[in-house]
């Protein structure tokens, strides 16, 4: 027996804004029949097939130490031009653990609400 993911469920202030800020660094999109709101106390975004999303909920506390889970992204371009890109979208960067070589290392991001994600070289560049 086993279970699949349904959600990555990330804290947060804002669920809305934090919504919209992954819909850009994903390309995933909310529910077209249940759509997010900013007035909602949770909003989620889900992968192209639906297999997995990721649920953005409203909490009171604040985020007081590095993330215990984060993601990884591989971008379908490169490494060095998604992490200009998503700074350019609302991110900030937290760590460059790129090597000298251009070829090894990856980068830690965080996004608006302090939660960290990494960029890893994408499948093109690890082919080659």
């Amino acid at each position: 027996m086993t279970a699949r993911i349904r959600h990555i469920t990330i804290d947060c202030h804002d669920s809305y804004r934090l919504s919209k800020f992954w819909e850009k660094v994903t390309g995933w999109t909310g529910d077209l029949d249940d759509p997010n709101h900013p007035e909602d106390e949770a909003n989620a975004i889900h992968s192209p097939d639906g297999s997995l999303g990721l649920l953005f909920i409203n909490v009171p506390e604040p985020k007081s130490v590095k993330n215990r889970v984060h993601l990884d992204l591989a971008p379908d371009t490169t490494r060095d031009a998604e992490v200009d890109r998503l700074l350019d979208v609302g991110a900030t960067l937290v760590a460059d653990h790129r090597e000298p070589d251009g070829v090894r290392g990856f980068v830690v991001l965080a996004d608006p609400e302090g939660n960290e994600f990494c960029v890893e070289r994408g499948d093109a560049e690890r082919a080659r």
